[in-house]
C-alpha cells in the first residue's frame, strides 16, 4: 500500500472522475487511514475479495437534506441507514424545540452515541450510512476515532435557500431560528484534512445521491 498525497484533492472534485481511473492497475481501491488518502492495486486474483467496510456520515446544518439523501443512498447502494438526530437524549431535543441551541456539553453524549454506532457496524463488517449535523472538527474527530472506515459527505448550501427550506420543514424539533448559530458553530472540513467529499445541495436529491455515488466510487 503506498501512500499518494496528491489524492487528498479528491475529496472536493466536483467532477465525479476518480484518480485511481488513471492507474494501470486493473482492480484499485481509495481509502482515508489516519490523516492520508492510500491508493492499493490489487491482482485480477483478488477481484472477488470483499472490500473495507465503509461509514458515510451525511454532515452539515439543519435543512440540507441530509436525511432525505442519506435514504437514498441507503436504498441503493443496500447500506444500513440510521437517522443521527433519533440518538440525542431527551433533554436535547426539548432544549432545541424550544429554541435553545445545544453547548458542546450538551452534545458530547449524542456524538459518542453516534461514534458507537459506526464503530459497531464498521466492526461488523458492515456498511453504513448516518445523519450527523458534525459541525465541529473535533465533533468530526470524535466520529472518525476510529481513523479509518468513515468518509464525510458534507452537504452546503446558502443560508438563503437552506432558510427557506426549514420554514417549509413540517414535524421536525429543529426551529428555523436555531440555523443562524448552526453557520456561525460550523467549521468546514478541510479537505487535505479530512476525509470528506463536500457537494453543493442546489440539485434534486437524487441528481445529489448520484454525484456522490459517482465522486465516490461506490457503484462498483
Amino acid at each position: 500500500m503506498v501512500a499518494q498525497p496528491g489524492l487528498a484533492s479528491f475529496a472536493g472534485d466536483s467532477s465525479g472522475s476518480h484518480p485511481v481511473e488513471e492507474s494501470m492497475c486493473s482492480l484499485a481501491r481509495l481509502f482515508w487511514v489516519t490523516g492520508t488518502w492510500h491508493h492499493e492495486c490489487m491482482g485480477e486474483a483478488m477481484e472477488g475479495q470483499r472490500q473495507p467496510p465503509q461509514v458515510l456520515v451525511l454532515m452539515g446544518v439543519s435543512g440540507v437534506g441530509k436525511t432525505t439523501i442519506g435514504q437514498i443512498l441507503s436504498r441503493r447502494l443496500g447500506w444500513d441507514f440510521e437517522e443521527g438526530d433519533s440518538l440525542h437524549p431527551e433533554a436535547n431535543v426539548e432544549k432545541m424545540h424550544a429554541g435553545h441551541p445545544l453547548t458542546d456539553e450538551d452534545r458530547w453524549p449524542w456524538l459518542e452515541k453516534v461514534a458507537d454506532w459506526i464503530d459497531g457496524w464498521l466492526k461488523q463488517g458492515k456498511n453504513g450510512v448516518i445523519t450527523c449535523s458534525a459541525l465541529k472538527r473535533s465533533y468530526r474527530n470524535i466520529l472518525n476515532r476510529r481513523g479509518s472506515g468513515v468518509m464525510f459527505v458534507h452537504l452546503t448550501g446558502d443560508y438563503a435557500t437552506i432558510a427557506s427550506r426549514l420554514r417549509n420543514r413540517r414535524s421536525h424539533f429543529m426551529p428555523p431560528s436555531l440555523l443562524s448559530s448552526q453557520f456561525e458553530t460550523l467549521e468546514e472540513p478541510q479537505e487535505a484534512e479530512e476525509p470528506v467529499l463536500t457537494v453543493d445541495v442546489n440539485a434534486s436529491p437524487n441528481e445529489i445521491a448520484d454525484h456522490i455515488i459517482r465522486a465516490l466510487d461506490l457503484g462498483r
